[in-house]
């Protein structure tokens, strides 16, 4: 029973708190004499710049941008700028950039696919060059063989050299041999060929 008359204590102090902020805009009234007296000539709100002809402890006597001249209170002026007129300057600078950044991918959007398109094709190209340093790897050591073997039988002769050579020796022995033995039966029989 008393957490429930807690509860119903506490509903309206939790009901009861929001956040709230102060505002950043002042309405500053300009008059037309240094004792504010009368009815106010101009109202400027905060941001609103002006020049400073005279600054007193109380009051400052401004000149507005159209030439209105007048007094304001002297506690409520600033030299820096107020947060309200450095967040639209720097949301316009922003905004400025933004349009800059939008206008340079436009001109770069075309370079872009260009650059894109070449750094494939470069590697496409070093695709092909792998492929090839291989075939050339492949192809020296093709070659180191064969040279291999060109120094192991520099001083030799071919085969085919070799057979018809002994091919030759024969045939020539053959020729020889007949012509030999039938100068021997010539010389043997007084010069007549006996078959």
């Amino acid at each position: 029973m008393q957490k429930i008359w807690l509860c119903l204590l506490l509903l309206p102090a939790a009901a009861a708190a929001e956040t709230a902020y102060v505002t950043d805009i002042l309405r500053l009234n300009v008059y037309g004499t240094p004792d504010f007296s009368g009815s106010a000539v101009r109202t400027l709100v905060s941001g609103d710049g002006f020049e400073v002809l005279v600054r007193d402890r109380l009051a400052t006597q401004i000149r507005l941008a159209d030439g209105t001249e007048g007094y304001v209170r002297s506690a409520y002026i600033v030299d820096e700028k107020p947060a309200r007129l450095i967040v639209a300057e720097t949301q316009a600078e922003v905004d400025r950039l933004t349009s800059e950044l939008r206008q340079a991918e436009e001109i770069f959007a075309e370079p872009a696919a260009e650059i894109s398109a070449l750094e494939a094709r470069i590697s496409a190209l070093e695709g092909d060059l792998d492929g090839r340093v291989a075939e050339t790897d492949s192809l020296e050591k093709e070659v180191a063989g064969l040279k291999a073997s060109a120094e192991r039988y520099a001083n030799s002769v071919p085969l085919s050299w070799s057979l018809g050579a002994l091919l030759v020796a024969l045939i020539g022995g053959f020729v020889g041999g007949l012509k030999y033995v039938d100068h021997q039966i010539r010389k043997r029989h007084g010069g007549i060929r006996v078959m």
